[in-house]
Parts: structure tokens; sequence; C-alpha cells
């Protein structure tokens, strides 16, 4: 099978994670350009059965593009392909008749190719359209929502997904330059990049800092566009109920946000953050859903081969076989 261009980020040890069984059924919950489904459907055999789903058409374009045939000429894996979302997992399994999984898997944020096509609107890099949807076709662009949202919703969306110090003051420098431009007001990522990046120097007063200072609005406002993290809490919750004991749920963040709350997740998930008792020191309950969890980073020679493996964080966790133990 020809492989895709684009270079997976922690590749091997998602693999390794996973477990591949060759008989058995594997979502990718987040296709993007098929590195990491590719990989797993090299593994199965022709009993296997690979389930890729992404929101966005190009991707899923691009995934029914492909060959989907083995290097050694052997009967390939089925492969099933679909335009979804996290929230709609257990819908498409339902679908598919596709009863429970072996593994699950999440690679979180933008893929490269969202960030480099300029008429997605994602990157503050090239100039284009404000839209930031993963799907086109569905729900508000970022300039709608940044066109009617008041000060406060901006602040706290600013605040909450980015983390963004000055999110008063950017929000309040959106909606001054609302009113002056009215309907001409945000049509281009580099506009509102600039806006963002004039509030930012005048705060920070010769502070270099190393990220461009658009980065963290721009990922609130992706954010709030995909309602990504409600789409996340979505996503973590159907894997836990459609794995088969055994199966591993494994997800790739690649900032703080997003890694924090599967951390989060897979700690209340696996009773690392259990009551004890006071006396005995013994969990109150024991039907934790999952074994402890693991964490792995990218070595140097990935990340010199691979940049944005440098923020890359893969946590998994297996399912217990006995969860009232």
């Amino acid at each position: 099978m020809h492989h895709a261009l684009h270079q997976p980020v922690l590749l091997e040890a998602t693999i390794a994670a996973l477990g591949v069984d060759p008989c058995g059924c594997y979502l990718d919950a987040t296709f993007g350009r098929g590195g990491h489904a590719v990989a797993i459907h090299a593994r199965l055999g022709s009993e296997g059965r690979l389930i890729a789903i992404d929101r966005d058409p190009q991707a899923v374009a691009y995934g029914r593009s492909l060959a989907w045939q083995r290097d050694d000429g052997r009967p390939a894996a089925r492969v099933d392909l679909m335009q979804s979302r996290f929230a709609q997992i257990a819908a498409v399994l339902n679908r598919l008749e596709v009863p429970a999984l072996d593994g699950v898997l999440f690679d979180l944020g933008v893929s490269s190719p969202q960030l480099d096509d300029p008429a997605r609107g994602f990157s503050f890099r090239h100039d284009g359209p404000l839209d930031m949807r993963m799907n086109p076709n569905e729900g508000i662009s970022a300039r709608q929502w940044l066109l009617q949202a008041e000060v406060e919703e901006l602040t706290a969306v600013l605040r909450s997904n980015g983390e963004e110090r000055h999110a008063r003051a950017i929000a309040q420098a959106i909606q001054d330059h609302r009113e002056r431009f009215g309907d001409q007001a945000l049509r281009s990522t580099g506009e509102l990049a600039e806006l963002v990046r004039k509030v930012l120097r005048r705060k920070a007063r010769g502070r270099d800092e190393a990220k461009d200072p658009a980065t963290r609005s721009f990922q609130a406002i992706r954010m709030q566009v995909n309602q990504e993290s409600a789409e996340l809490d979505a996503g973590l919750e159907a894997a836990r109920e459609c794995l088969k004991p055994g199966g591993v749920l494994a997800v790739i963040s690649f900032h703080s946000l997003e890694d924090r709350r599967v951390k989060h997740y897979l700690a209340q998930a696996s009773g690392a953050r259990a009551k004890t008792d006071p006396v005995t020191g013994v969990p109150e309950r024991r039907d934790w859903p999952f074994e402890a969890p693991q964490r792995v980073l990218a070595d140097a020679l990935e990340v010199e081969r691979n940049p944005r493996a440098r923020s890359a964080v893969l946590r998994y966790a297996r399912k217990r076989h006995d969860p009232g133990r």
C-alpha cells in the first residue's frame, strides 16, 4: 500500500500501545491524512477490521482515494471510512453493526493539511478567510462567531480555551474593531492575527515570546467553533463504552489544555484519584473501567525528524477485564 507522505507523530509508540491483534477491530477517530490508520491496517489480517472517522470531508475523501492493499499481497482487512464527529461514535458503530472494539485512537487538534491550506482559515501564518471549521458544511465560521459574541463570552473563551492572560484586552479590541468596521470587519485570518498581535505588543513591552502572539487566541477560537472540549469528552466516554475488556484507549494531545483533560479523565476512570478508607487506605470503590494509564513522549530523534512531535503526549490505558475486583 502506498504510504501517506504525512508523518504521524509517536507512530511506533501508538502501535505498541494498541498492541494490534491481526483479527481485531480498531477505530481511528481522527483519520487526518491516515498516517496512524495506514500503520494499524498494515498489521491487521483479512479477519481484522479498521473503522476510521473524521469530521473533515477532505480527510474522508483522501482516505477513500487510498488503495488499502497489503504490501505482501495477502488479503487486506476491511476498512470503513465515514465522516463523523466523536460524539457520533456510538451511532457509527451501530450503523456498521460493530458490537465492540479492540482499540480506539484519538489524535487531537488540527491536522497539517488543515493548517497548510489558507482557504480553511486555521492558520495565522497564511492569510485566508476566517473559517476554522473542521467540517466547513456544519455550524458557524469563526468570523460569524466573532461578529456576534459579546465581550464577556469572547473573554471567557480566550481565557478557558487559550489560557490567554490578556483575554479581556483582546476581546475589547475585537469589539472596538467590529464597531469601527461593521460588516467589513474580520474578513481574514491576517486581520485577526494583526489585531491580537497589536494588543499583545502593547502589553508585552519588549518581552520576546518564541510563539507567535496570536497562537493562543487562534487555538481558543478554533476550539470554540468546533466545540472541541465537548466533543473530546463525548469521545472519551464513547470509547470507554465501546471497548472490549482488554481493549486499549490511546490519545495523542498537542497542547496542555487537551492533555490535562485526557489525564484527568484517565485518572478518574482508573481510580488514581479514588477516595480511600481513612483507616485501611483501601479505595472505597473498585469498579474502575481502566487499568493504570501510561504516558509516552517523543524522544529527541523523533523531535529532530518531526518538530511537531515536541509538544505531543500519548496517554493510553487498557480496559479492565474485572472492574469489580
